[in-house]
């Protein structure tokens, strides 16, 4: 996500490595390098052009401290701007009425159906909602049968009716349906089409009137870029919505509708997809964003994704068991399934300050772990809880059950002691215990 721009907005700062003072000279080039790639990220001219405009006059009426490089300075104006830019505070959905009635609206193949799936998973178990998904397209043959099977992949209920092309009365009897059966949300799931269209536009703004929605969210395809932001504008002049959402932020984006998106329609980015899995969903911070595109990492949302993973009871289970020396393959096995649990790995290392940079030409694999889980499966329950008893002949059987070989088994076994070793020589200088039984940890 973003790597890029990333990448050449950090050229554009070693421009003014070694200057001792900025000055209208020096940081003329060093902007005109900002504003190529906000253009190459496909960022609006007119956008780009204000960018710098703000960054220079910010610039240049500053007095550089000593203990400040012209190039540090330059990071920090640049990153604020980008805050500006996107929205300087995140902006929540809004979850008023009873039941709230949430209107999805985008073009096809934009992946509101999926993301209407991925909100009512998000409604319900970080919000502790009790949504209702409504399949209100009526024209895509799959769209229903797509939406049936999201919803009962996340266990929840989904309202359609086969024998009625009418949106706008399936809208209306879904409300009804979420009444009747204490569903205190509503997420309605509207036709897309290929282009804008007129017969869309009303039949959406029919739906509208008809329901009167609490929320209307407008999902739009990072990856079409510039045209993003133009389809975004021409949905608002119609519908007036409350927030974009952005999908496939996880592809090969060139990162422009994010920046761009804020300054055209006025309206903030609420979420953003970042993966096909129905968790695969993260709320939009403005700061975070622009410490990621400046690759300063996100240790905060990293922070989060942990803690809902992590349960500090289960950490302190953990913890004793190091302790006693009695950390095995299976709680071994446990951790991997829940650092998988986080999200895409390259992103979570991203998310590091620092790393995302030095990580921008290695493929990392989410199937990374395939190898390890499967060697650790193919162990027998007794193996799994007391290693010392992997002789040459289990590892030879663990090997050939698992489809490794032996020195794929040898290496984890090595790394396994080695760091069941180094747990327990922090658990008995207390560090480990207070990282684990001091973090704040809540149960996902």
């Amino acid at each position: 996500m973003f790597e890029n721009l990333t990448d050449k907005l950090d050229r554009s700062f070693k421009i003014l490595k070694g200057e001792g003072r900025i000055s209208e000279i020096n940081i003329a080039e060093s902007l005109k390098e900002v504003r190529r790639a906000l253009l190459d990220a496909d960022v609006n001219f007119k956008i780009a052009k204000t960018f710098t405009e703000n960054v220079k006059q910010k610039a240049l009426g500053q007095n550089v401290l000593t203990a400040i490089k012209p190039g540090e300075l330059m990071v920090k104006l640049v990153h604020d701007e980008l805050v500006e830019l996107m929205g300087t505070e995140k902006v929540d959905i809004n979850l008023k009425g009873s039941p709230t009635v949430i209107l999805m609206a985008g073009l096809q193949g934009s992946g509101k159906t999926t993301f209407s799936g991925k909100l009512a998973n998000f409604l319900k178990t970080k919000k502790g909602r009790s949504p209702l998904l409504v399949a209100a397209d009526v024209y895509r043959p799959a769209a229903i049968e797509q939406l049936r099977v999201l919803g009962q992949q996340i266990g929840i209920p989904v309202y359609f009716d086969e024998n009625s092309i009418d949106p706008v009365k399936i809208a209306l009897n879904s409300i009804k349906d979420a009444k009747l059966h204490g569903n205190n949300v509503v997420i309605i799931d509207t036709a897309g089409r290929l282009a804008i269209d007129e017969e869309m536009m009303e039949e959406i703004e029919a739906i509208k009137k008809a329901v009167d929605p609490h929320e209307i969210l407008f999902v739009v395809d990072a990856m079409t870029g510039q045209d993003a932001v133009n389809t975004t504008k021409e949905f608002n002049d119609r519908l007036n919505f409350d927030g974009v959402i952005l999908t496939k932020l996880d592809g090969d984006t060139r990162g422009g509708a994010a920046l761009s998106i804020r300054s055209v329609v006025d309206k903030p980015i609420k979420f953003v997809g970042t993966g096909e899995k129905l968790d695969a969903l993260d709320i939009f911070y403005p700061a975070r964003m622009a410490d990621r595109i400046l690759g300063m990492g996100d240790i905060v949302s990293l922070v989060e994704k942990a803690q809902e993973q992590f349960d500090v009871e289960e950490a302190r289970k953990l913890q004793k068991k190091i302790a006693k020396d009695q950390f095995s393959f299976n709680d071994f096995l446990s951790q991997i399934q829940q650092i998988k649990k986080m999200g895409n790995l390259k992103d979570l290392a991203s998310m590091i300050p620092g790393v995302g940079k030095a990580l921008k030409d290695v493929d990392i694999d989410d199937d990374a772990f395939k190898n390890i889980e499967a060697i650790i499966h193919s162990m027998t329950p007794l193996e799994r809880e007391s290693p010392g008893v992997l002789n040459g002949t289990r590892r030879k059987r663990i090997a050939d059950g698992s489809g490794t070989s032996i020195q794929e088994v040898n290496r984890l076994i090595k790394q396994f002691d080695e760091t069941r070793k180094l747990m327990k020589m922090l658990t008995g200088s207390n560090k480990l215990g207070r990282m684990m039984g001091g973090m704040p940890f809540k149960k996902g």
